[in-house]
């Protein structure tokens, strides 16, 4: 559809997708397939969802090429990766191959940023208007916004009388910013802080790091593909995806020893520990030990191997314990560890420096650069990688209003309340997918997008073929559902650690558990659910 459309008609779909990031695009492309028609809106120019705003230096996905990509065979068969962790440009290449191949483009209305969504109980319809002022209706709606829909930025005084550029990661310029020669500070030590900071040391005259909480990142061992390596490799995909889709994981090679990592003899538990580090990505996190992130003494061990190796890469025993602490800042893995190539190195060289602002807070920002209690710190750019209001926040932006009148923003108030992470009561015909309450965080996107998708085609047809127009979740299921999130919290370390898992991140936001962590037990209540007639909701 053209990108520029600006309509007051209100076109009737059976289903309208906001988001075209991974699961929207399959999302289309299934709906399509089954019969329905469907219509998707994005507010970006382009496809790729999060890999089309974030375009800030370094930017590069965390899962390993191929799990982070679509199964379908007309997709994979003609595309080949230059990188096992593929970059923001490979991903934007990657979206428009699929978009080419599955012709998506031709039923997404681009520049669409939906401004309110309100079911009408007179005609049974979702209402949808746009900022822009263009109207749709559709009988279902479908949100696929991704936990990073909306970006975090920090109540810094001053911070708008910057004179320099100043950018958060998820919203950069498309034409970039100049980092040679200038001195660049950057707020945040996430994963955009990390990978922004590995660019800026190259060619940055200097680049200070603000750092509240040290990140333990993980090495990715990134490597390059050649197109021989991945025609071999293409002979066992069939094979990998199934297992993708079906594991305890959405990674097809990370089997962890079932063993607690206290059991095992040190000798053997240090040597499965470094054949995981040396695999690199996650495998250290999630492809170790089965009890890392459930028992607090193995994950300690993970941590005093973890620190260990990244601290005999400091030349500095004061910088190395502000990075690499000897006693843990949090459990290990409560948060997200993001992936490096050089991160800790850079902190070795005399054009990178390093402020704590625990103990060195930020008092303002001003044109010229970063006020904190020691000191002042002159900046021509000022990056912020302070990350997301995650889950919530892209449903927070818009006027989400069901059921007799019934505001998402104020039913969440008090915490989350779904089934499954799919249906939400008061709320008929909205399905969510890749959003609170599911494995979101847990799940790279791709593998979600197919497994979370199929499990909604497989329910809208099940409501069609038995002539049902309404589907809502349960009060009694949202309930069931949020003591089951609080089991898998009590069972984890997750809820140790101020981390955006627990929406902790954002001040004044509620301290709960927002994405399922265990992939292998979501998809088996999904399946239990549908078998037992999609047990929890109800249909008329």
């Amino acid at each position: 559809m053209e990108k520029n459309q600006n309509t007051q008609q209100s076109e009737l779909f059976d289903v309208v997708v906001i988001g075209a990031g991974f699961n929207g695009v399959y999302q289309l492309y299934r709906l399509r397939q089954e019969g329905y028609s469907v219509l998707l809106v994005d507010a970006g120019k382009d496809l790729g969802g999060i890999w089309y705003w974030n375009s800030y230096p370094g930017a590069r996905v965390d899962s390993h090429i191929p799990n982070y990509e679509f199964s379908m065979p007309e997709v994979w068969r003609d595309w080949y990766w230059p990188e096992r962790f593929p970059s923001q440009v490979d991903l934007k290449a990657y979206f428009h191959h699929v978009d080419k191949t599955l012709d998506i483009s031709r039923d997404v209305r681009f520049e669409t940023r939906i401004a309110s969504a309100q079911f009408e109980e007179s005609d049974e319809l979702w209402h949808l208007r746009a900022e822009d002022g263009f109207r749709v209706r559709a009988k279902f709606l479908l949100p696929c916004l991704g936990f990073a829909a909306q970006a975090y930025i920090p109540d810094i005084p001053g911070l708008d009388k910057f004179a320099g550029p100043c950018h958060h990661t998820a919203r950069w310029p498309a034409d970039g910013v100049d980092f040679d020669g200038k001195r660049v500070g950057i707020i945040g030590t996430g994963a955009s802080g990390v990978q922004v900071t590995q660019e800026s040391a190259k060619v940055a005259g200097h680049t200070t790091v603000f750092q509240r909480t040290p990140n333990l990142a993980l090495p990715m061992q990134q490597r390059s593909f050649t197109k021989a390596e991945q025609d071999q490799m293409k002979r066992e995909y069939p094979a990998i995806f199934r297992k993708r889709n079906t594991g305890r994981s959405s990674f097809y090679d990370l089997e962890p020893d079932e063993r607690s990592a206290m059991e095992v003899p040190e000798e053997e538990r240090l040597k499965i520990f470094e054949a995981a580090w040396q695999k690199g990505g996650f495998h250290f996190w999630a492809g170790a030990f089965s009890d890392v992130l459930y028992n607090a003494e193995s994950n300690r061990l993970a941590y005093n191997f973890w620190r260990d190796k990244t601290r005999s890469r400091l030349k500095d025993p004061l910088l190395a314990e502000k990075l690499a602490p000897m006693e843990p800042p949090h459990p290990f893995g409560a948060k997200r560890p993001s992936l490096e190539q050089t991160y800790y190195d850079v902190f070795n060289q005399e054009n990178v420096s390093l402020i704590d602002v625990r103990e060195n807070p930020i008092l303002q920002v001003t044109r010229e650069g970063v006020q904190t209690k020691d000191g002042f710190h002159e900046l021509d750019v000022l990056v912020l990688g302070t990350g997301f209001d995650a889950g919530t926040g892209g449903f927070d932006r818009i006027h989400i209003q069901g059921a007799d009148g019934r505001r998402l923003k104020n039913y969440w108030s008090n915490g989350v309340r779904t089934h499954l992470g799919y249906g939400i009561p008061g709320f008929p015909n909205l399905l969510v997918l890749y959003g609170p309450q599911s494995p979101t965080a847990f799940c790279n996107g791709p593998t979600c997008a197919e497994v979370q998708g199929e499990w909604v085609i497989d329910c809208l047809n099940y409501l069609r073929e038995n002539s049902y127009k309404r589907i809502e979740a349960t009060e009694q299921a949202a309930d069931d559902w949020i003591e089951h999130m609080k089991f898998m919290e009590d069972m984890t370390v997750l809820s140790e650690a101020d981390s955006w898992y627990m929406g902790a991140n954002v001040p004044g936001k509620r301290r709960e558990l927002l994405f399922h962590p265990g992939v292998r037990i979501y998809l088996e209540a999904c399946n239990k659910c549908a078998a037992a007639g999609y047990e929890g909701f109800q249909f008329r």
